[in-house]
């Protein structure tokens, strides 16, 4: 098999969650020594190669390496050995595409030095953010940086990407309600805080869809709780979603909106309202300028027609320098993160071809 595919299997047996990716870093340190790179670990649990091509500028390709706490049910013979922890989100893949990257920088003399980056908790708690904080593109002089992801929207082998806005900002909504609890037959004595928390869910789900429809938004929560027994008024209720948009003014305006909601609502019912909000990831968005300095170098990608709602913590790199997502088209497939996710391993050979043409190209401009 391909060196590529091995990696990739080799990989998807270890999967690990968040920052504990002790395993995972084994394997990458071991596969990358013995290559013309330095490697260095900018925050625990991650891994760089810095390939030295005597240039006082730099790019960088990064990719996450965390899995999913999803049981797998893909009954492949490389199946995962860790029970409840999955390679469903292509990270296995994204891996396995930078190392066989890293093995063509080997013997490359491009214009620009090139930083690989094995990032932590892209899953989870945003690794991204922490390796900015780290310096490490300012003392390696990065000047832009480039990530990709399997995508099964797309046809097998196609790159993708567009201009400006491409994935939402994104946070969770968690809706806290304290009312007072008494006999459901001297229910006026009490104060309905599952009342409360169905109002004020009627009315938040209101307020997102009645802005324009450009740019888009979404507001939805999955689950409402209230404990207790059935004959009596609740005390206590909760609701959880999700708040996404792509620009910041569209998502402060809707959570500014819901704090007003749950004044008036507090005034209307007696019940306290409590919203919180998880910091979540920025929206993801490729400068123009970059866009158009890929094309003049010759890099071609299909442009897609409309953003995802769906979130990615590379945003958090286009926060503090310049940066570009692709997407790598995987064909029919089971969905991202499903217990039986699995792609054509061809493909990866696809996605290494193209950072390796990037990084060549990027790299004469």
């Amino acid at each position: 098999m391909e060196q590529i595919i091995i990696d990739r299997r080799a990989l998807h047996r270890i999967p690990e969650l968040d920052r504990d990716l002790d395993r995972t870093m084994a394997y990458l340190r071991g596969a990358l020594q013995g290559l013309r790179c330095r490697l260095f670990s900018p925050i625990p649990n991650s891994l760089c190669a810095f390939f030295d091509n005597e240039s006082d500028s730099a790019i960088a390709f990064r990719c996450g390496c965390d899995g999913l706490p999803v049981h797998e049910r893909s009954f492949l013979p490389f199946s995962s050995e860790i029970p409840g922890q999955m390679h469903a989100c292509g990270h296995d893949g994204h891996m396995a595409m930078l190392l066989e990257l890293a093995r063509r920088m080997q013997d490359a003399r491009i214009g620009r030095n090139v930083l690989l980056i094995f990032q932590p908790a892209e899953e989870t708690t945003g690794g991204a953010r922490d390796i900015c904080k780290s310096g490490v593109f300012e003392k390696n002089k990065v000047e832009a940086v480039f990530g990709m992801h399997l995508w099964p929207d797309l046809p097998l082998g196609t790159i993708a990407s567009r201009e400006r806005a491409m994935m939402s900002r994104s946070c969770e909504v968690s809706v806290r309600f304290a009312g007072r609890s008494c006999s459901a037959a001297r229910r006026d004595e009490g104060v309905d805080a599952l009342r409360a928390a169905v109002e004020f869910y009627h009315r938040a789900t209101e307020l997102a869809a009645a802005g324009p429809s450009e740019p888009p938004r979404l507001l939805h929560f999955g689950h409402m709780e209230s404990p207790g027994p059935c004959n009596v008024v609740s005390d206590a209720a909760r609701l959880e979603g999700t708040l996404r948009a792509f620009d910041d003014e569209t998502f402060l305006g809707i959570l500014n909106g819901l704090e007003q909601l749950a004044s008036i609502i507090n005034a209307e019912t007696g019940c306290k309202i409590n919203i919180e909000t998880s910091m979540g990831y920025p929206a993801l968005v490729n400068p123009p300028e970059l866009c158009a300095r890929v094309r003049s170098a010759g890099v071609h990608f299909t442009e897609l027609a409309q953003p995802a709602m769906i979130t990615e913590d590379f945003s958090w790199y286009q926060r503090h320098l310049p940066g570009m997502y692709f997407l790598l088209g995987i064909g029919p497939c089971p969905a991202l993160q499903a217990e039986d996710f699995n792609f054509d391993e061809s493909v990866l050979m696809t996605g290494a071809d193209f950072l390796e043409d990037l990084a060549r190209r990027d790299a004469a401009t």
